[in-house]
């Protein structure tokens, strides 16, 4: 669920106000994922810690990081000077190595504008086939960071009844049929409430979005009769 508009920016002003960091975990939304760049430009706000991982090398190699703004880096090197954390492949040269590769090749071939056209082509596909299935309260995405939420009644959007029995229906289901699909339980109030994410590849293909929709109406209709 994004924030509503106006919401970080509040959170940024309590954060100054207090002289309290703002640290956003950009783990899964950003490197481009719902098309800028870094998710929180959006909403018009800059933390003072970002985490960034997965698509940092698109999965070809396992990297994450940790940017800081110039306050807090000046404030560890006036103090230790030492960053207190680290593993065994801390900085390790090939992975970063990919993940250069990779956000070079995302620039030259212009795929954040992939990520525009093949993000609403998505979302427009999953509205189309789910305008009729009534436990479909909602598709909203960013990007190609799309949510489809389950509801007992579209009008109150009382949440999909059931535990995560349901999105487990839905990964056995998904898997059978060919689809990786980011089933969820407990959104609501940690028992009920249901949803799955789509995060397709930057490179999917209008065929391929269009196959993954159809394959997920298929899929919730084969559920929907073992509730």
């Amino acid at each position: 669920m994004p924030p509503v508009p106006g919401y970080l920016k509040k959170i940024r002003e309590v954060c100054e106000r207090h002289d309290v960091l703002l640290l956003l975990d950009e783990v899964m939304a950003g490197m481009g994922r719902t098309v800028p760049v870094y998710a929180y430009l959006e909403d018009g706000v800059v933390p003072d810690l970002v985490a960034i991982g997965k698509g940092l090398a698109a999965g070809y190699q396992p990297i994450a990081a940790a940017l800081m703004s110039a306050a807090v880096h000046d404030a560890m090197a006036q103090g230790t000077g030492v960053l207190g954390n680290g593993q065994t492949h801390v900085n390790h040269p090939f992975a970063c190595g990919v993940a250069l590769e990779v956000q070079r090749t995302i620039e030259d071939d212009d795929l954040l504008d992939a990520v525009v056209v093949r993000g609403h082509r998505l979302r427009a596909r999953l509205k189309e086939r789910f305008e009729n299935v009534e436990i479909v309260g909602d598709v909203r995405d960013r990007g190609l960071f799309v949510g489809v939420e389950f509801v007992d009644d579209r009008d109150s959007k009382a949440p999909y009844s059931g535990g995560a029995t349901f999105a487990a229906w839905l990964k056995r289901e998904a898997l059978q049929h060919g689809l990786l699909i980011y089933p969820g339980a407990g959104a609501a109030d940690g028992v009920e409430g249901n949803h799955v994410l789509f995060a397709p590849p930057f490179i999917s293909s209008a065929c391929e979005i269009d196959e993954m929709a159809e394959c997920f109406e298929d899929i919730v209709r084969a559920c929907m009769g073992e509730r």
